[in-house]
């Protein structure tokens, strides 16, 4: 450990060294184009997501990190999993090889990342289809799009239910209002990188409306099958139907085409497979007093995905994992004041998921979920300097009964600036249908050739119980604040796949792959992030994480130890020049860790982006010209051992009207 902390250390400084001398080279720059102290002051940011009411960021239940949109825009990220790698404590992959382009927190215990939550203005993008996955929902929403991230480090199926065992990630888009006009933006350079969108927004007397079409598409990872596309269409409109009552309606349609598989490989073949989706979200807000207001939200995605290849050893029999899922939901939330110190939000949520596919669960008719769920959460000022944050949602599932998840917090304003949180979790996550109910067998004329998943069902909800230390301090000297979290996250039941000899038909078929409530065990350790604004027009933030893996009581199972770094780092800098000129770098480094498919090699990671920018000016007409050099180093392993991330330079043009 020492050896791993003295290379990050050594790696780090010459990167801070360089911050500091392009920061005393912009001095001279930023008085002559003028300053005020604003670019020196803040308020405390707002986050809006974490329990369903407005908190300031010292008194949230729990630790919040925010990608604002200058961030956003300044990293060179292309979509959002490349920009989560950035949050302390997530492992992010490129690839497409299980669904898309994946992040995760705090491990990564299979294929597909399904221990989180995202939302996309409150709407939920988990996949029914994919294994319970997030990763095709993060790709759903194009950067320009996006106002901010917030992303809850930590569980909070207290407030979002199943799925939140690990965080929540929400995605809030622009205000139509703020976002008026027409935007182009095209991207071009290696490894295929061709992006393109165009962005049109408007507004009538009472309302405003977005409509955005990108694609994005490049060659993929080297050594993978990748020649991967993307195409995007989100439409917003905000509609003020009177001065207390706003409605707002979304919509949108999202299409991954991608290469998968691998040439020596005759169960999993070299192939093209495609994902769409669609989505519709109405939002009904109305203010019924200055104390309370209520706010009502439906929501309904659709899902098809494609993936067949022949069995070439075998005429006449594909490898089929096609199929198509739905999913509706109604939810209700009320939120009122109860006197001076008592703020609370209460509300209800319906949701029927349904998945079909023949291929997958050995069934032509869909197979349905329905979920219903109550939520309270009360935010109680105890003394001016003590608040009580406590929540709980109860939660049925047609599938695997009921759950409670309850939450309590305790923020402490020490000094002013400065707070101490203490409290802890309980958090679940239920089986997704596949693990409950998946039932792949290949026949050829009737007859049972092979199976590969036959699932029995004999499996229950995992759960976290989550118990957390923290601190967050804001300083006036370099602008700056620090959250620091302690965390020990006992997950129980893990839910692991298993084979087994299958007996159908009288036959006996070995080696099919069942899932099993499997190891019990506990994750302990420490994640920090600084961000600071040391001088005129600069951002310069650091975050890092120490954590372990343990299995206790447990003879050791040495995979899952593997699946997260032990320390990883991250560094992100930006600043601004005179005329205009931006330029941003980011670095990340980590300990080795077993990637999603890599048996027992482990990779790490030592990886650094930078950006150069320059606005442009003709006439009314604003833009950007931009270069960016992702991976500005050697080839890092992702998702299989034979896969890897390579330096990739691209350059951007943006015009806007």
């Amino acid at each position: 450990m020492k050896n791993n902390s003295h290379a990050i250390s050594s790696q780090f400084f010459p990167l801070l060294g360089l911050a500091w001398l392009l920061g005393a080279s912009a001095g001279w720059a930023q008085s002559v184009t003028g300053v005020s102290e604003n670019d020196f002051l803040a308020e405390m940011p707002i986050v809006l997501s974490v329990s369903r009411l407005p908190q300031r960021l010292d008194e949230t239940p729990g630790a919040v990190t925010i990608l604002d949109r200058d961030m956003i825009r300044r990293s060179g990220a292309r979509d959002v999993p490349d920009l989560l790698r950035l949050v302390p404590g997530f492992q992010t992959s490129m690839a497409f090889e299980a669904d898309a382009p994946q992040a995760s927190y705090h491990g990564v215990f299979g294929l597909y990342s399904g221990r989180i939550q995202v939302l996309v203005d409150g709407r939920s993008v988990y996949s029914t289809y994919v294994v319970g996955s997030v990763a095709p929902g993060l790709m759903s929403i194009a950067l320009e799009d996006i106002e901010r991230i917030e992303v809850l480090r930590g569980s909070n199926s207290a407030t979002y239910g199943a799925r939140a065992m690990l965080g929540v990630v929400n995605i809030v888009t622009r205000n139509t209002l703020a976002s008026l006009g027409v935007t182009a933006k095209v991207s071009q350079g290696e490894n295929g990188i061709k992006d393109t969108r165009l962005g049109l927004g408007w507004r009538f007397e009472n309302s405003g409306m977005r409509l955005g079409i990108d694609q994005q598409g490049d060659d993929g990872l080297s050594g993978s099958n990748g020649h991967n596309r993307v195409r995007r269409v989100n439409f917003r409109s905000d509609w003020r139907v009177s001065g207390d009552t706003e409605v707002q309606v979304r919509a949108g349609w999202m299409d991954i085409a991608a290469g998968r598989g691998f040439a020596n490989k005759v169960d999993e073949p070299l192939r093209d497979t495609s994902y769409d989706s669609g989505f519709v979200q109405i939002d009904w807000n109305k203010v019924l007093s200055p104390e309370q207001d209520l706010a009502l939200m439906f929501a309904h995605n659709q899902e098809t995905y494609r993936d067949v290849a022949p069995f070439l050893p075998i005429p006449g029999l594909d490898i089929d994992s096609s199929g198509t899922a739905r999913n509706d939901s109604l939810t209700a939330q009320h939120t009122v004041r109860l006197g001076q110190d008592v703020r609370m939000v209460w509300g209800a949520e319906l949701r029927r998921e349904s998945v079909t596919s023949l291929p997958l669960y050995h069934a032509p008719e869909p197979l349905v979920t329905d979920f219903g769920r109550l939520f309270a959460h009360a935010e109680w000022r105890l003394h001016p300097e003590l608040l009580l944050n406590a929540g709980a949602m109860a939660e049925h599932s047609s599938a695997s009964g009921s759950s409670l998840a309850p939450r309590l917090m305790l923020n402490w304003h020490v000094m002013p600036g400065q707070t101490l949180r203490a409290g802890m979790a309980r958090s679940f996550r239920p089986p997704s249908v596949f693990e409950t109910d998946s039932d792949i067998r290949y026949t050829v004329n009737g007859k049972v050739l092979k199976i590969t998943f036959l699932a029995r069902g004999d499996v229950t909800p995992e759960t976290v119980l989550t118990r957390e230390l923290g601190y967050y301090g804001s300083f006036s000297w370099l602008n700056s604040s620090l959250d620091v979290r302690i965390f020990d996250e006992y997950m129980s039941g893990l839910i692991q796949s298993k084979k087994y000899t299958a007996q159908v038909e009288d036959r006996f078929f070995p080696g099919v792959v069942d899932y099993v409530n499997g190891d019990n065990l506990s994750l302990r350790g420490l994640e920090f992030q600084w961000k600071g604004r040391p001088w005129p027009g600069a951002q310069l933030g650091f975050n890092q994480t120490f954590a372990k893996l343990v299995l206790p009581g447990q003879p050791t199972n040495e995979e899952l130890p593997n699946t997260m770094p032990d320390s990883a780092s991250s560094l992100f800098f930006s600043q601004q020049f005179s005329g205009g000129w931006s330029f941003s770098m980011s670095h990340q480094n980590s300990n080795p860790f077993r990637l999603q498919r890599s048996g027992k090699y482990k990779q790490f990671i030592t990886r650094t982006d930078w950006r150069l920018s320059k606005p442009l000016r003709f006439g009314r007409h604003a833009g950007e010209v931009a270069l960016t050099v992702q991976n500005q180093g050697s080839a890092q392993a992702d998702f299989f051992e034979s896969f890897a991330f390579e330096r990739r330079a691209y350059v951007t043009l943006r015009l806007d009207n």
